[in-house]
């Protein structure tokens, strides 16, 4: 068995930023994930940072420790609500929600 990181792309209600997003793993873009999907990425053990991109928005980077043969979960969305896809304008890393499973 190796180490992955997994990550689904849901969210309950209407997600108003739409589209692919690119997956970052240590400031490196190691694929991407589409509205309703989920991406398994092999990982070194070891300390990581996560990050989401649609474009200029992004997610705040995550950072995590992945064991040896292990599989770290996260999900993620775009904004849900109007007020923080209307903040995300200004502040663009409130665009996409990322939070460990």
């Amino acid at each position: 068995m190796s180490t992955y990181l997994r990550l689904m792309r849901q969210a309950f209600g209407l997600e108003l930023r739409r589209g692919t997003f690119d997956i970052e793993v240590d400031g490196e873009r190691v694929g991407s994930i589409e509205w309703h999907g989920e991406v398994e990425i092999p990982l070194e053990p070891g300390a990581h940072s996560l990050r989401l991109r649609a474009g200029r928005y992004s997610s705040q980077p995550r950072r995590f420790d992945a064991a040896d043969e292990s599989v770290v979960s996260f999900r993620c969305h775009g904004a849900m609500l109007w007020p923080r896809y209307v903040a995300s304008i200004f502040k663009p890393d409130l665009a996409i929600s990322l939070t460990r499973e």
